[in-house]
């Protein structure tokens, strides 16, 4: 079992990997290196990250499981953008892949102890009902 310490270290590594992934998100889009100088729209790819936010501080356990699927198609553009543009969108997109890798790594190991509880609460369910 994982002490409450070390769930605090993973939710606070989840939560800093996603603020931070949105602010890199907005700023590669409007200053760092736009795909299109003066162009902002490619900077609203950091709304979908707004959503599980809010969840994902108040340790609301459904928020980081669907999140934790949906930070995948970060970890798909990152590698893209990394292999195919080059100079600083390039070390961007591994920035960005770094950032997923700790998230979805953070999310995982702290719902790992809540995801055993469940399942042996439904295996005593399910012998008691057996009976």
């Amino acid at each position: 079992m994982i002490s409450p310490q070390h769930q605090s270290i993973l939710h606070r590594g989840a939560v800093a990997a996603l603020i931070a992934l949105i602010i890199l998100c907005v700023a590669w889009e409007t200053l760092l290196a736009p795909v299109r100088p003066g162009s902002f729209w490619l900077a609203l790819k950091a709304l979908p990250l707004l959503i599980p936010l809010r969840g994902i501080v108040k340790r609301d356990l459904y928020t980081m499981q669907w999140s934790s699927m949906l930070i995948l198609l970060y970890l798909a553009e990152g590698i893209v953008r990394g292999w195919s543009d080059g100079g600083l969108s390039s070390l961007l997109g591994w920035i960005e892949v770094a950032l997923v890798v700790l998230f979805f790594i953070c999310t995982i190991c702290y719902l790992r102890p809540y995801k055993k509880a469940a399942k042996a609460l439904t295996k005593q369910a399910l012998r008691k009902a057996a009976e």
